[in-house]
C-alpha cells in the first residue's frame, strides 16, 4: 500500500505536499465563501471565478506538458510554488485590510489559474522520476490519498476559521503552507531520480502531442470521458456552496462538513486504488465513471442536508476510482518523451472545460435550483460512461488489445 515511500525523494516530497494541500483546500472553501459574500450569495458569481482559476488550462496546460518534457522539473515547480504563495498572500492582505472587491478575486484566481496550469503536469510527470515506473501506479494512489486526506482537514479547519475570524488570514496561512513542500524539492537527492531524457526544442511539440494521442484510440476515449464527466459532474466546489447556503440556509462551516464528506469519501477510493494489485483497464475506468453519474443523480434529489452529507461518501469514492484508473493508465502506457504533454492534454480534458460548465452550471443553479447541476451533471456522466463504453465494446481496435482494454 505504501510502496512508494520507499524512495527517500518521494517520502520528502509527500511530507511537504501533504502540509501544501491542506493550505490549497483551505484556500479554495474561503475563496468560494467570500465569493458568495461579496455578491450577495450569487451562484453565477462561483461559477465566473471558477471559470477564471481553471480557464487558463485551456491555453496552458499543454505547453506546461512541453516544459516539462523539455526542462528540469525541479526547478520549474520551485518557481511555481513562489509565485503561488504570493498570489495567496496578496489576496490575504487585501481581505484581511478590509478592501477586497469581487475583481480582486477575479484577477487572481485568473493569475493563480496561469500558474497552476503550467505546473500541474510537470508536477504529475515529476512523480515517475522520484518511484521508477514499478512503483508509479501506488505513488499515483498515494497522491490522491495525500490530496483528499487534505481535502478533509483542509475545509473542515477553514470552516471552523472563517466562522471565528474571517476568510482573510485562511488566504495567508495557504501562503505559508507553500514553504513545506519548496523545502521538500530543495532536500532531494540529484543523484536519486530518474530523469527522462529531455525532449529537444523543437517547432510544433504541442501538435505532436495531439497527434500522438488521436492515433491512441484508448487514450482517446479516456480524454473524451474525462473531459464530459469533468465539466458537467465534478461541479462540487460550485453546486455544494451554493446548496449550503441557499437551499439548507446553511454557514460555511456546513459547507466544509459536505466538502470533509466528500473528500472521505475519494480518501476511500484512494486508498483502494493504492491496495488493489489489479492494473486499470479502460473498461473499468468507464464503469466508475457511470457509477458516479448515478449516484452524483441521486445526490441531487436528496431531501435533507443529512442525506447529502451520506451519500457524498460513496461518491467520493468513484470520483476517485475513475480519475486515478484515468490518470495511472495514461501515465503507464506512454513514451517517457511524450509523458508531460500527455499529462499536459488530461489537465486539459479534467480542467479544460470548467469554464464552460462552471458559468453555466451556476446559471442554472440560479435559474432553476441550487439542486439542478447535480442532476443535470450526473445525467451528463452516465450518458458519457455508457457512450464510450459501447465505443470501446464495438471497436475492432479495442477488440485486438484483449484484456489490456
Amino acid at each position: 500500500m505504501f510502496a512508494a515511500l520507499r524512495s527517500r525523494n518521494y517520502r520528502y516530497f509527500a511530507t511537504g505536499q501533504i502540509v501544501s494541500l491542506v493550505g490549497t483546500w483551505m484556500q479554495r472553501l474561503a475563496q468560494d465563501w467570500l465569493v458568495l459574500t461579496l455578491s450577495g450569495g450569487d451562484g453565477f458569481a462561483v461559477g465566473v471565478v471558477m471559470a477564471l482559476q481553471f480557464g487558463p488550462t485551456l491555453f496552458l496546460s499543454m505547453y506546461g506538458g512541453v516544459l516539462a518534457d523539455r526542462y528540469d522539473k525541479r526547478r520549474i515547480l520551485m518557481i511555481s510554488l513562489v509565485a503561488m504563495a504570493t498570489f495567496g498572500a496578496i489576496l490575504g492582505i487585501l481581505d484581511v485590510g478590509g478592501v477586497v472587491e469581487l475583481w480582486h478575486v477575479y484577477v487572481l484566481a485568473f493569475a493563480l489559474g496561469c500558474v497552476t496550469a503550467l505546473e500541474t503536469p510537470v508536477r504529475q510527470s515529476f512523480t515517475i522520476e522520484m518511484v521508477g515506473p514499478d512503483r508509479l501506479a501506488n505513488a499515483i494512489a498515494l497522491n490522491s490519498m495525500m490530496f483528499n486526506a487534505a481535502r478533509i482537514v483542509g475545509p473542515a479547519v477553514a470552516g471552523v476559521l472563517i466562522t471565528l475570524i474571517g476568510t482573510g488570514p485562511v488566504f495567508l496561512v495557504n501562503s505559508v503552507s507553500f514553504v513545506a513542500v519548496f523545502a521538500s524539492l530543495v532536500w532531494m537527492r540529484a543523484d536519486e531520480l530518474t530523469p527522462a531524457t529531455p525532449a529537444p526544442r523543437a517547432k510544433g511539440q504541442v501538435r505532436e502531442g495531439f497527434r500522438y494521442v488521436r492515433q491512441r484510440a484508448d487514450l482517446t476515449v479516456l480524454l473524451f470521458t474525462v473531459f464530459v464527466v469533468s465539466t458537467f459532474g465534478l461541479n462540487f466546489s460550485l453546486t455544494l456552496a451554493v446548496l449550503a447556503r441557499n437551499t439548507f440556509d446553511r454557514g460555511a462551516d456546513a459547507f466544509g462538513l459536505l466538502s470533509t464528506m466528500l473528500a472521505i469519501g475519494m480518501l476511500i477510493g484512494a486508498t483502494a486504488a493504492a491496495r488493489g494489485a489489479t492494473t486499470p483497464t479502460v473498461r473499468r475506468c468507464l464503469a466508475a465513471a457511470v457509477g458516479f453519474g448515478v449516484l452524483e443523480t441521486a445526490l441531487g434529489l436528496m431531501p435533507s442536508y443529512v442525506a447529502v452529507a451520506i451519500l457524498l461518501v460513496p461518491t467520493g469514492a468513484l470520483v476517485l476510482t475513475f480519475s486515478t484508473a484515468a490518470m495511472s493508465i495514461l501515465q503507464m502506457s506512454v513514451p517517457s518523451a511524450m509523458r508531460g504533454r500527455v499529462m499536459g492534454m488530461y489537465m486539459l480534458a479534467f480542467l479544460g472545460g470548467t469554464p464552460l460548465g462552471s458559468p453555466l452550471l451556476g446559471w442554472l443553479a440560479d435559474a432553476v435550483d441550487p439542486r439542478a447541476p447535480l442532476v443535470a451533471g450526473g445525467i451528463v456522466s452516465v450518458l458519457a460512461g455508457v457512450a464510450a463504453a459501447v465505443y470501446v465494446r464495438r471497436s475492432a481496435t479495442f477488440a485486438r488489445a484483449g484484456n489490456t482494454v
